[in-house]
């Protein structure tokens, strides 16, 4: 089916079949046709019920055969689906006889339950896609689209008179948010162009109908409300489109703690993956994370004026404050600490602009100009010169009561300021007519502190997609014949020390013994470490020896070694005693690479060393990443600041490093997900022009 025919389908029907329809107008069931109705649906409505030949004074039909034969050959362009699970894999197959294009399942009782409906699941699925027919749900409270007036949805928030038109998109995982999140943002002026309640997304996905959204001319921004990634590759493709359009992704996403996890797990019937990674992919593919719902729906107003294509990010993280509230300026700027955005303090060039018009302000870093502040020409004036300063980035207005009492006075010189960089109002008092003029003249205007921080970070973090034309470099063939090699088996660490070289990562220099009284040939001192891909924290294991300054020395610990583990682990396959001449550095980096079962591969950099798990000091990205990139990731790294040359220190080989980021990604261009997870703990970086080496590594295939 072509875009535009499943965009008809979905969002602009002229022939609606509800299937389950309820004379009862109390009942959930009654509420698409009774809400169709209300909100000026002109087309044909089809009530499906065996029981009752007329349904809210239309007629009703037994089935959708019957309803389709009154149509006199027309096509039957959307079926909502509300009777139990068990009826409905026999209507999907009757809808496939009838050639309807798409039906949305407002049923419940599938993947969710467990693997008895997970499998009813997948056979109406698999029906459907044989048939040519589009499914939207199970579990799924409809779809909405105010400009076509096609409200096909049991969600209660439409029982309201006010079906506000915008330019706001949202898709949801969760359908009662869906309406929620509708009736918050008309209490604020803010209306939808579509809406969707997506449910346990069977067949027709969130990437989809994002795509679906960049084609939209009465969409603007795209919000999603996600509880966790079912087809990222879809998702990626579909953002990049809407960023190239200039229409902002904006995601909200459950799962940044364990329980979050797990209830987003239960609600969905779906796997939920670790959130560092779901951070990660968005911002691979130019996808905002907001961290409130009240951001979620006003950061639009930000983002839609300002994208990146047209005031691109400079790296810098300065906004200039001005306030007639010292307090209330003070909530947002306290937020905007925690985010590492800075405060930028008038310039010695704007104290004198604003001197010469007997405005006097200090050098402290927010412009607090008290009630004198109410006077149009005093906040005009500094409004003006922080706008033309080349030393802040945006600029935050805080307005105090005046809003609530003055709304013309509080708000008038905001409106009226003219400048090309972001300018933003946090309205500290509950000042509805002060918002709505600040939104009428296409200010940003926030409620709280903390959504208007939120949407300040946001501006800052935005970035375009990561780019994903990085060529494979010339050895990748050679790793994929070493970890073919393998035969899909973790690989020990000598085998996988020789696919990090072959990805351009040094190895110490090492030797593998296979019984106590080997010599070594490499110098002293060395390290021995049992050498097995059974056992993978050797350390735990009693299964490395350090310092070993002779080769008696060398015998005794390989004896110790062998017999610890064979102790611990009887059942482990040791291939000998991997003896490794003894480096140093001055740092340990942890350099890992996985494939997310939800959003694919991913490169970590990080504090490393056997403590690298309690500290969790580490930067993580979509894979493969660029030098740039990589730069960036070790910039995050706070205890990386030992070899950036932190308050007089050795610097250490960043760009060594960084090429090593690089390299390490890069296993993200094998062919068929080849590795499942690789990790090198620690690299040594060593001072700068020394370069890096790979002192312990493991590797498992997918």
């Amino acid at each position: 089916m072509a875009m535009s025919e499943l965009s008809k389908a979905l969002f602009h029907p002229q022939r609606i079949a509800l299937v389950g329809a309820s004379g009862d107008a109390t009942k959930n069931t009654a509420r698409p046709q009774r809400f169709l109705r209300k909100h000026g649906f002109t087309g044909t409505i089809l009530p499906i019920n065996p029981g009752r030949p007329e349904i809210l004074g239309e007629p009703a039909f037994a089935s959708l055969e019957a309803a389709a034969a009154s149509l006199g050959g027309a096509p039957i362009d959307h079926v909502f689906i509300m009777t139990p699970a068990a009826s409905v894999l026999e209507l999907v197959r009757e809808c496939v006889r009838l050639k309807v294009p798409v039906a949305t399942l407002y049923s419940d009782g599938f993947a969710e339950r467990g693997e008895e409906g997970r499998a009813l699941q997948e056979e109406i699925v698999s029906i459907a896609r044989a048939g040519g027919l589009r499914l939207l749900g199970p579990n799924a409270l409809g779809v909405i689209d105010t400009h076509a007036n096609s409200p096909i949805t049991c969600n209660a928030t439409f029982e309201g008179d006010l079906l506000l038109r915008g330019n706001l998109a949202i898709i949801s995982q969760s359908g009662s948010m869906m309406g929620s999140l509708m009736s918050r943002a008309q209490a604020r002026g803010f209306g939808f162009s579509r809406l969707v309640s997506v449910g346990n997304e069977c067949d027709i996905g969130v990437g989809e109908l994002v795509d679906l959204m960049v084609d939209d001319p009465n969409t603007d921004a795209i919000l999603l409300f996600l509880e966790t990634l079912r087809d990222a590759p879809a998702l990626a493709a579909a953002a990049r489109r809407a960023f190239a359009a200039g229409k902002p992704v904006i995601a909200y996403k459950l799962g940044r703690s364990e329980i979050g996890r797990e209830l987003a797990a239960s609600h969905t019937g779906a796997m939920t993956g670790a959130d560092d990674t779901a951070d990660a992919f968005f911002r691979a593919h130019g996808i905002v994370r907001v961290g409130t719902l009240e951001s979620l729906l006003e950061t639009a107003q930000l983002l839609g004026r300002f994208p990146p294509s047209k005031q691109p990010r400079t790296g810098r993280r300065r906004i200039g404050v001005v306030t007639t509230t010292g307090g209330g300026a003070a909530t947002v700027v306290d937020q905007l600490g925690l985010y590492g955005i800075d405060i930028a303090p008038p310039t010695a060039d704007v104290i004198r602009q604003l001197a010469e018009k007997k405005i006097h302000v200090g050098q402290s870093p927010m412009i607090d100009l008290t009630l004198a502040g109410t006077k149009k020409e005093i906040y005009s004036a500094v409004l003006d010169a922080l706008l033309a300063s080349d030393d802040c980035d945006a600029v935050l207005a805080v307005v105090g009561s005046s809003a609530q009492f003055h709304p013309q006075l509080a708000v008038e010189p905001i409106v009226g300021a003219k400048s090309g960089k972001p300018l933003l109002v946090f309205i500290a008092p509950a000042a509805d007519t002060s918002l709505d003029l600040l939104r009428a003249g296409a200010v940003p205007a926030f409620r709280t502190p903390e959504s208007c921080a939120d949407a300040i970070r946001c501006y800052f973090d935005w970035q375009p997609p990561a780019a994903r034309d990085l060529a494979a470099p010339a050895g990748l063939g050679a790793v994929a014949g070493l970890i073919a090699a393998a035969g899909g088996v973790p690989l020990n660490e000598r085998d996988a020390a020789g696919v990090f070289s072959a990805l351009g990562i040094p190895a110490a220099p090492s030797q593998v013994l296979t019984t106590a009284d080997q010599g070594s040939s490499i110098p002293y001192p060395v390290v021995a470490k049992v050498l097995s891909r059974d056992v993978l924290h050797k350390t735990d294991a009693g299964g490395v020896v350090l310092g070993i300054a002779d080769a008696a020395a060398l015998q005794d610990a390989c004896r110790r070694i062998l017999g610890n583990v064979r102790a611990r682990h009887p059942e482990a396959r040791i291939d000998g005693v991997l003896v490794q001449k003894m480096e140093r550095g001055l740092a340990e980096v942890i350099l890992g690479y996985r494939h997310d079962p939800q959003v694919g591969p991913v490169v970590i950099v990080g504090a490393g060393g056997t403590l690298a798990e309690i500290y969790k000091d580490y930067a993580i990205r979509s894979a493969p990443v660029d030098l740039p990139e990589a730069h960036r990731m070790i910039s995050e790294v706070k205890a990386l600041a030992l070899v950036r040359g932190y308050r007089g220190l050795p610097p250490g080989d960043v760009d060594a490093l960084a090429e090593a980021v690089v390299a390490f990604s890069m296993l993200a261009l094998l062919p068929g997900a080849t590795v499942g997870e690789a990790e090198i703990n620690p690299l040594l970086v060593k001072p700068a022009g020394d370069g890096v080496v790979a002192v312990d590594g493991l590797l498992i295939p997918r």
